[in-house]
């Protein structure tokens, strides 16, 4: 199917763990469709942001929730890429501190949390043609595209990348927490491609995702 030929927007769904290289295989993805690109992840960490900020546990999950209820979450879009705003701020370069890296896997496991990110997340595709890259894209928010890929990468190789971004998280306790968690969790959707970006470059990767869509029938650049 390609964007002409349909009235549906075009989405493109990539999935995958943190440090995998989805969130800079998507926008490179995103520029070379001339598509939105939304990163969910960054809802999340925003979400994350303001809890930290207030003072609210984060492990504590009815406090997240009340919390929540409270917030006044913006979306938008700003140079064909997504923006989020919590009550008016824009938490800008906090979002990738590594206090809300270490905060975000407990508050992205909130129900609440994740129903109220997935229906704002929902609402990008009435702006058109879009990537969006998480950890539940092509599983819950959109699982009706035809175009779903997970990213991967060896730890090894994840673990060397999230150093280089100043971060020292623990990248298997994070995986355990996103795979094993009720709502929504991560797995690979039935019907994605999945790609091992260990010793690829983020172009090479990008190439491989637009051959796997020509080759369902999408005309790409």
């Amino acid at each position: 199917m390609s964007g002409s030929e349909s009235t549906a927007p075009v989405i493109v769904a990539i999935d995958g763990p943190a440090a995998s290289g989805k969130s800079s295989v998507a926008r490179a993805l995103a520029a070379r469709l001339g598509f939105l690109f939304v990163n969910s992840g960054a809802m999340y960490r925003a979400v994350t942001w303001s809890v930290l900020k207030a003072g609210v546990d984060s492990s504590d999950p009815d406090a997240v929730a009340a919390h929540l209820r409270r917030l006044t979450i913006g979306c938008g879009v700003r140079d064909g890429q997504a923006t989020v705003t919590i009550d008016g701020d824009d938490p800008g370069e906090a979002l990738v501190t590594p206090e809300v890296n270490d905060h975000v896997s407990p508050v992205a496991r909130v129900p609440e949390v994740r129903e109220t990110l997935v229906a704002r997340q929902r609402e990008y595709a009435k702006l058109g043609p879009l990537v969006m890259e998480g950890r539940d894209i092509g599983t819950i928010v959109f699982p009706g595209t035809p175009y779903k890929f997970y990213i991967d990468a060896s730890r090894e190789v994840r673990d060397a990348r999230r150093r280089r971004q100043g971060l020292d998280d623990d990248l298997a306790a994070r995986d355990r927490q996103d795979s094993s968690r009720a709502h929504s969790p991560l797995i690979v959707a039935d019907d994605a491609t999945v790609i091992d970006s260990s010793h690829l470059t983020i172009g090479e990767v990008v190439e491989a995702v637009l051959a796997d869509m020509r080759a369902n029938g999408f005309e790409t650049p």
